[in-house]
């Protein structure tokens, strides 16, 4: 028997080296390749304008970001997902100890493979330089810790009981552990603001079940908020700083506008799943929700209404720290758009729960559980890798020189030509003369939206360090408000890039010629794949900025 317990412990920590190391060599090698999106581009300004926080998101997010061009002295999409690459890894880390420590071994792994699998979990987590990255690494050591304080033994979670070196069973005492809780919250707010609802359920769990009520009373408690308190000072300084104005902006999102739509909400539901992949995303709906109509299932009974059970700790201290996410943002969709990494962090703590069930129903039909992650596993990479080769050299395009078949979609109705290969624009610039005596006789640079400034500075950053800023109609200038004055360039030259879909724009011409004693095209770049041109960046030479730009907010 312990021969086979052995035997079965090695398979597990293979299968996790595996899991780990592979998953890791597998986003690495998206990472490397896949052209930088549009909002991992403007985080890479944050990283050039160091602050305490900014308008959009805190600070963490400018750290992950600017930790591998910091590191290796390149800019590249590699470079700027290096902090991505290593932070996932140990969220998934985090992950599999959290479901060990609540489970066993066995169900650890399954849940590990589970969040490998997703792929929203890989991309928006695992190799995207989004503030979700650092929000989720935070987030598992926050849930890990949480385990550790609340569930100290394995296997007591139902009554909230512990056992303690002689064997009996105690109820749960508060500990020290809940000071670090409170600086794991606050790390996790200073990567996104979906922090704060990691920090409200902790609350929600310990207020509803009985045995932990007893944190209110704690002088460790205590601690813990004053240290995330002191953990969020950098959000908290920079918006005292600017009239709050990341907080007004963040809540002004969840305020209804206008009616309320059940088809948006049925969208964002199965936008969700897709996401999270079919079969990973419904099993994590069932078992989210599964518990919570168990719990409010009426049963009639000698014509007396009673309730079904009663949750465990576990699966009520997962309820807490996935629906209000899940089910929360789905339910906002009724009413505004709803992006899908909004909801993602309460589905990776439901993936515990998947694990639980996983284990259980391997016990009957193991082939099949086999079968369900293998296959999914499979299906999921080869749409990734699909994507990848569509994005980099065009194998759906047509026409494309790799095409395959030869292809059947066009440029033009492929929203991914949008994405800038940093490479060629750099190359761009460095091989015209009129563009390389442009940037030395312009003291800045704007474009017209505020996505297309980083994908800008990303490809001029070896070869001149002329300031990027935005020139927005629409006034939605974001992190750009603040990272100069309006009147910093009166009187100075600039140079105005933009891409092919505004080029038509003549609200954007006659609108800048008013600021601009001339405006005029001076050169294009070209962005080709698979040998077809599918996107152009127009350069225009901006002479005389004759009044300051208009802000409604920022300095």
């Amino acid at each position: 028997m312990q021969k086979v317990q052995k035997w079965s412990a090695q398979k597990n920590n293979q299968l996790v080296l595996i899991l780990l190391v592979g998953g890791l060599l597998f986003r690495a090698i998206i990472a490397f390749c896949m052209y930088p999106t549009f909002d991992e581009a403007y985080y890479y300004l944050y990283s050039l304008h160091l602050d305490w926080s900014y308008f959009d998101h805190p600070v963490f997010v400018a750290l992950t970001t600017g930790f591998g061009p910091w590191l290796t002295g390149n800019v590249s999409q590699f470079t700027i997902r290096l902090g991505t690459l290593i932070l996932y890894t140990g969220s998934l880390l985090l992950l599999y100890l959290t479901s060990n420590r609540l489970f066993s071994p066995r169900t650890a792994c399954l849940t590990l493979a589970i969040a490998t699998i997703s792929p929203i979990f890989q991309v928006g987590f695992g190799i995207l330089s989004l503030p979700d990255s650092p929000l989720m690494f935070f987030w598992s050591a926050s849930l890990y810790c949480a385990v550790n304080e609340f569930f100290r033994q394995p296997g007591n979670q139902k009554h909230g009981l512990w056992k303690n070196e002689s064997g009996s069973s105690n109820l749960y005492v508060p500990s020290y552990r809940l000071s670090y809780l409170g600086i794991l919250v606050g790390l996790a707010c200073n990567s996104k603001y979906h922090g704060f609802v990691l920090g409200l359920g902790l609350i929600g769990f310990c207020l509803t079940s009985p045995p932990h009520r007893c944190v209110v009373r704690s002088p460790w408690a205590w601690l813990g908020l004053g240290l995330f308190v002191i953990t969020i000072f950098p959000i908290l300084f920079w918006n005292m700083q600017h009239d709050w104005v990341s907080f007004r902006f963040q809540s002004e999102r969840a305020i209804p506008r206008g009616g309320y739509n059940l088809l948006s909400v049925a969208a964002v539901y199965l936008a969700g799943v897709a996401y999270l992949f079919p079969t990973i995303g419904l099993p994590l709906w069932w078992v989210s929700l599964r518990p919570l109509v168990l719990r409010t299932m009426p049963l009639f009974s000698h014509k007396s209404l009673t309730f079904k059970g009663d949750l465990d700790g576990t699966k009520l201290l997962n309820l807490w720290l996935s629906l209000p996410l899940t089910l929360g943002f789905t339910l906002i969709g009724g009413y505004r758009q709803i992006l899908p990494a909004w909801s993602m962090p309460g589905f990776w703590t439901a993936t515990l729960l998947l694990g639980q069930q996983a284990t259980l129903w391997e016990q009957h039909q193991r082939r099949w559980v086999r079968r369900w992650l293998l296959g999914s596993g499979i299906m999921v990479a080869s749409i990734l890798l699909i994507t990848l080769l569509q994005v980099t050299t065009g194998i759906l395009q047509k026409p494309s020189q790799y095409a395959l078949m030869g292809g059947f979609l066009s440029p033009k109705d492929d929203p991914s030509t949008e994405l800038i290969d940093i490479q060629q624009m750099r190359r761009g610039f460095a091989s015209s003369p009129i563009l390389s005596a442009a940037l030395e006789n312009s003291s800045f640079i704007f474009t017209n939206r505020y996505y297309l400034g980083g994908p800008i500075a990303m490809s001029l950053k070896p070869l001149a360090n002329v300031p990027i800023t935005c020139f927005d109609i629409g006034k939605d200038l974001r992190g750009f408000a603040f990272w100069s004055k309006a009147d910093q360039w009166l009187g100075e030259n600039a140079l105005y890039i933009t891409t092919a879909p505004f080029k038509n724009r003549k609200d954007l011409m006659a609108n800048y010629r008013t600021y601009f004693s001339s405006l005029t095209e001076i050169e294009t770049i070209p962005i080709r794949r698979g040998g077809v041109v599918i996107n152009i960046i127009y350069v225009y030479q901006a002479k005389t900025l004759l009044k300051p730009y208009p802000r409604s907010y920022g300095i």
